[in-house]
């Protein structure tokens, strides 16, 4: 072996030797990184499994109070009837013989309940003499009239409509004057 081949030799070796030097720490290197990568998908997974957990929680809660609303709701509303059947309980134990009596009895009881669904937001839909809507009556038959300017418009009321401020409840029942 001459001079020139030792120095070739021991270049190449010199060269292996740094790879391998180099290569571990490009190892140790990515290493950590990795850890860090894993930690950061750990906690995330933790941290998305307690949002999960507080959505549902939060679900139940919401459905829980809705619940209970309902039920204070349907109390409110029995509670504003009870005075309405307690003077339909007084009228029905009053005596036969007074039929004028029971009569009065029940029309104010009429008039309590009338006002016991003003105070829940329940009104009467006018019906009578004005222009038919469909989205406030319901027309179960029409009446032939002489006159133009009953024509299209409520000639009598079959059964009351009732509504709230923003829903039809239950639309009047009527029948529509129609000209020849």
């Amino acid at each position: 072996m001459n001079n020139e081949e030792l120095n070739e030799e021991l270049e190449e070796e010199k060269e292996n030797q740094e790879q391998e030097n180099k290569e571990p720490e490009v190892e140790e290197a990515a290493e950590p990184e990795a850890e860090d990568f894993e930690a950061k998908i750990k906690e995330l997974e933790h941290d998305l499994a307690v949002v999960r957990a507080d959505f549902y929680n939060f679900r139940q809660r919401t459905v829980k109070e809705r619940q209970e609303t309902r039920a204070r709701a349907k109390e409110d509303v029995i509670i504003e009837f009870l005075p309405v059947l307690d003077n339909l309980d007084r009228a029905l134990s009053a005596s036969a013989e007074d039929p004028a009596g029971i009569v009065k009895g029940v029309e104010m009881v009429h008039r309590q309940f009338i006002n016991s669904l003003e105070n829940l937001g329940v009104s009467e839909i006018k019906a009578k003499g004005e222009i038919f809507d469909p989205a406030l009556h319901n027309a179960s038959g029409t009446e032939t009239v002489e006159d133009p300017e009953l024509d299209g418009k409520v000639i009598s009321e079959i059964l009351k409509g009732w509504r709230t401020k923003d829903r039809v409840l239950r639309p009047a029942q009527v029948k529509v004057g129609v000209r020849k």
